[in-house]
């Protein structure tokens, strides 16, 4: 019978716990600069606007055309959010079609693609890329060390998945209920200590190196027991319709559109993504540029209480949400469906009166997110790690896992897990390529 000291000493052992470990501060480092750059990319293209606003009609299509045309010529395994591309590696047994999906080429290409999509003006969100991004380093790091290509491999993946998301939301829970709820089928012993392990190191290393603190501020929000809690039912309700309503949309669009269109889609992406480009501009110009980039600072101004947006804002951010990913640029829908959420609070809170306003706003946020995803338990976590606030816990969970119920009544595929397994089929050669799954890689 081995002696389990021999392995708890084991040199071996513990260079690499230092090796893994050395990979979660790197993923933090990406991370943390992805972010910055992210904000750049807005800057810019906010800057254009300021000379004037029109120019997003030229700006916006030539950056979707320009980056669709060189996901498909320069780094085909780019494309999509990110998330779906890591939950299909988890399954492939093929090194070849790994590497595909996730080699240091096409984390470069998603990090370069997705700040070409936010300097055009595109609904994205950085944390999907960010999870692919994260899963090609560990990935990485695994052939160096000489890891099996199964099992130990998908650990690493695992890890570096749940760390992406502790990196980029600066929420260290969040990544291991997300690597257990969405990434993994399952959670194994040998498994939970290297996710575990990643999430500690990039969450403690994100936070000394930016300073800590959620990423929507505190909210102080609360909701009493009694007549409030209707916010609960009504958020739930109208969140999780809105949220399987644009889970089903994507999956419809991954399926390819019917008759010309369709047919268009298929043979000419570049052509159909500058369209695409052109109704986001179009969207911004009649939004008054709320629908551009991410969200964050909507959602933030949301959740503090002093924002300015109109009420049809979360209709015309899914809509330009919808299109953005539609299109076949890389981009995640996380920022996005966080602040199309709060949009949603913010309307259904001017209908509930009798509820406070801040806390309708979280809610709204968490169902249409729990709808969008359809993973409940990482939706309520988020969102208490993003707005710092505990006394809404038990709201949250409970709005959450409705809107989860309400949202598989619309759409009862599960968004990633459905995107995995055609991103899966498409590797292998058993599907046909679609805009935003698998594009054409001989295109």
């Amino acid at each position: 019978m081995p002696n389990p000291f021999d392995r708890l000493f084991s040199r071996q052992q513990w260079f690499r716990g230092l090796v893994f470990s050395a990979g979660a501060l790197a993923i933090s480092l990406v991370a943390i600069g992805f972010a910055k750059a992210a904000t750049g990319a807005d800057w810019l293209f906010r800057d254009a606007l300021g000379i004037n606003p029109y120019l997003a009609l030229i700006i916006a299509p030539a950056g979707f055309a320009l980056s669709v045309l060189l996901t498909i010529r320069v780094f085909p395994g780019a494309q999509g959010s990110g998330i779906p591309q890591v939950i299909a590696a988890t399954d492939m047994e093929n090194p070849a079609h790994i590497r595909a999906v996730l080699s240091v080429r096409v984390a470069t290409g998603k990090v370069l693609l997705t700040l070409v999509g936010l300097a055009s003006g595109a609904s994205i969100g950085r944390e999907g890329p960010t999870v692919q991004i994260s899963a090609a380093i560990m990935r990485a790091i695994g052939q160096r060390l000489g890891l099996a290509p199964t099992r130990q491999l998908r650990a690493l993946v695992l890890a570096g998945g749940a760390a992406g998301i502790a990196a980029a939301f600066n929420t260290p829970l969040a990544g291991v209920v997300f690597s257990i709820e969405e990434l993994g089928q399952s959670f194994e012993q040998r498994t939970s200590g290297v996710v575990v392990t990643a999430v500690i190191v990039a969450g403690i290393a994100t936070a000394a190196l930016t300073g800590g603190g959620s990423y929507f501020g505190q909210t102080s929000a609360r909701l009493p027991v009694g007549i409030a809690w209707v916010a609960v039912v009504a958020c739930a309700v109208l969140g999780g319709l809105a949220g399987g309503l644009f889970s089903r949309t994507l999956l419809l669009a991954a399926d390819g559109l019917p008759g010309y269109a369709g047919r268009f889609v298929q043979r000419r992406p570049v052509a159909f993504a500058g369209l695409c480009g052109l109704a986001i501009a179009l969207l911004g110009l009649a939004s008054g540029g709320t629908t551009y980039g991410t969200g964050y600072a909507q959602a933030r101004a949301l959740v503090a209480g002093h924002s300015t947006l109109p009420l049809p804002y979360f209709v015309l951010k899914m809509a330009a949400t919808v299109i953005s990913y539609a299109s076949g640029i890389p981009g995640g829908i996380f920022a996005p469906s966080l602040s199309i959420g709060a949009g949603l609070g913010r309307s259904i809170a001017y209908l509930l009166p009798q509820a406070p306003a801040g806390a309708v706003v979280v809610l709204g946020m968490v169902a249409y997110f729990s709808g969008v995803v359809q993973a409940p338990l990482t939706a309520a976590v988020i969102v208490m790690e993003l707005t710092d606030n505990q006394d809404m816990k038990i709201p949250l969970l409970a709005a959450s896992f409705l809107a989860y119920g309400v949202s598989r009544l619309v759409c009862t595929r599960p968004l990633y897990g459905t995107l995995a397994q055609r991103f899966l089929r498409a590797v292998e050669g058993t599907a046909p390529a679609v805009s935003g799954v698998m594009m054409d890689e001989a295109a």
